[in-house]
């Protein structure tokens, strides 16, 4: 984490009380509100006392445009409330969701790690509302507090044992509620887990569909996410039986309370202590009191929720980054020459390795782990365990992740495309991209698209590079994908260029002519290709063979076919 940058928790706080005018303003109409519901009863008492028992229609008259008055401001006062507390709330989590977002997509990463995108778009959704809704509770708890206080001091103006009992009884409805809320919040945490991870899986499958199709492993598949929905549904039962004990014990509380004032009240009537229009008035508090004390239920189950879902937000930003900040800049001119000395990383075992700058070097690996590794050190996604990488003779630990990404840009095999057009695609977020669908398409991305052989993917499809590739880029074959995945790499023109197997889906012809297109395009700039392709690494300028996690051999592709047996088995085989 930088220094001075908020933690997760500092971030949960700011996003609640970001909103305290907001939420202030409608606990405030609230009140007033809650005012007027309490103020209803008590004005139908004194119409029966002072208008109806004395026959008086002067009184009668004047009493009724009272009370109709108050209804026009609790009416307003309402609506007013309302949409300041919900407008909080959903501010609170709309802020919530781009600290997220801006979290996972941190340069440093670590976010991600232990979680499946779906998990994380569960957070990113579901739990930031359930705590954006705390503003909406914590303004409905005041509403309800100011009406139970409101109600008190209006029967202990009436009669001090009603009020008593309404001052001493809230409390401790207030204190068994919380208790039973406390099961809610355990299992609706669980719930949310178990509805994130089944979102994961979901998004796993679906991402991979073609495949599972291609090896005939759809069934496993349904029956693997059947088991995932089922364990989510049984959480989600779990919680919703907790929450009905809690909102059913609830109500049975509360509707026990109100039946013990509406005794008392009669009992006091019968002695003479109230009149009839104060009895009314006990009575009509005594349900209006309903509301506000089930109000004060669902706000406990409300912050029992907001509580479970605060814990995993907070735990996604408060994630430890995968690799820490550096303090030294970037150059302006990055000459591109990388250097690594005892690298140790999973297959990397005491890798030294010099990459030219200005040249195109490729990597073949002998195992598949070791060119993952190297990926992640040379794109900064993880620091060795020992050694370094340097670029230009500075550490990469010393440079800011972020813009050592615009220098060094890696472009790993599993790379996906955007749901969008395939222009979009190859100049994401350029104005290039609208001009190549119009037609025009800038220097730079016709010369990316013809080195990667994508000019032909767009003339294949109906309407060109301004066909939408659908999510994934499920649309086109695995061929086409590498070659606009390609083409998006060359066109960013980065000092330095790392992609790893970029034509493992092409047919031989192709695979040949886009070697020549990528060594032509890159003439002059650094660019690392890590592959076992012959027809890549022919074009190359040197060849490194990684062999058991070390330097095997180098040479030019030519030189290695020749003396070096590992190298043929690896590459040729």
């Amino acid at each position: 984490m930088r220094t001075g940058e908020p933690s997760g928790r500092d971030v949960l706080t700011r996003s609640i009380k970001g909103q305290a005018r907001r939420v202030g303003l409608g606990a405030a109409l609230g009140c007033v509100h809650q005012l007027g519901e309490a103020l209803v009863p008590v004005l139908i008492g004194v119409v029966i006392d002072q208008a109806v028992a004395g026959r008086d229609a002067g009184r009668l008259v004047l009493w009724l445009a009272v009370l109709a008055l108050v209804y026009v401001a609790l009416s307003w006062s309402f609506r007013l409330g309302a949409r300041a507390g919900e407008r909080g709330a959903e501010e609170a989590a709309h802020t919530l969701r781009l600290a997220i977002v801006r979290r996972v997509l941190d340069a440093r990463g670590g976010a991600e790690e232990g979680r499946l995108p779906g998990e994380l778009a569960n957070v990113a959704t579901e739990d930031a509302k359930r705590v954006g809704a705390v503003n909406m509770a914590l303004m409905s708890g005041i509403w309800a507090v100011a009406g139970v206080t409101v109600s008190a001091v209006v029967l202990l103006l009436t009669s001090v044992p009603l009020g008593l009992i309404v001052l001493l009884g809230t409390p401790v409805l207030l204190w068994l509620g919380h208790l039973l809320s406390k099961p809610l919040e355990r299992r609706s945490e669980a719930e949310q887990d178990r509805a994130a991870h089944a979102s994961g899986v979901a998004a796993d499958l679906v991402a991979g569909l073609r495949v599972l199709k291609g090896l005939g492993a759809q069934q496993a598949a349904v029956e693997r996410y059947r088991r995932t929905s089922r364990v989510s549904l049984a959480a989600t039962l779990r919680a919703a039986r907790a929450e009905s004990w809690q909102t059913g014990l609830v109500l049975a509380l509360t509707g026990g309370f109100i039946a013990l004032i509406a005794l008392v009240g009669g009992r006091l009537a019968l002695d003479g202590s109230l009149t009839l229009g104060q009895l009314v008035s006990a009575v009509g508090l005594a349900l209006f009191l309903l509301g506000p004390l089930e109000t004060l239920a669902w706000v406990n189950a409300d912050l029992a929720q907001g509580r479970a879902s605060a814990a995993r937000v907070a735990e996604v930003l408060a994630s430890a980054p995968a690799v820490a900040d550096g303090d030294t800049p970037v150059p302006d001119l990055v000459r591109g020459e990388l250097r690594l000395r005892g690298v140790r990383l999973g297959g990397p075992d005491g890798v030294d390795l010099d990459l030219p700058a200005g040249r195109l070097t490729g990597i073949a690996v002998t195992d598949p782990a070791c060119a993952e590794a190297l990926l992640r050190c040379l794109g900064r996604e993880t620091d060795p365990e020992s050694g370094s990488v340097e670029l230009d003779g500075v550490p990469l630990t010393r440079l800011d992740p972020a813009e050592l990404r615009a220098a060094v840009l890696v472009a790993a095999h599993d790379a996906v495309l955007f749901d969008g057009s395939l222009a979009a695609n190859v100049a994401p977020g350029e104005e290039s991209a609208s001009d190549l669908v119009e037609g025009e398409p800038d220097l730079r991305t016709e010369r990316a698209m013809a080195a990667a052989h994508a000019d032909e993917v767009a003339r294949s499809l109906p309407h060109g590079a301004a066909t939408g590739v659908g999510e994934g880029g499920r649309s086109l074959s695995g061929g086409q994908r590498q070659r606009v995945l390609l083409a998006r790499a060359l066109r960013a023109g980065s000092p330095v260029l790392v992609v790893h197997d970029p034509t493992t889906a092409v047919d031989a012809v192709t695979e040949a002519r886009i070697a020549d297109g990528l060594r032509e395009l890159r003439r002059g700039r650094t660019t690392v290709v890590v592959t076992n392709s012959p027809a890549l690494l022919a074009v190359t300028d040197r060849v490194v063979l990684l062999d058991g996690g070390r330097v095997g051999a180098e040479g030019t592709h030519a030189e290695l076919v020749r003396a070096d047996a590992t190298y043929r088995t690896a590459v040729l085989a």
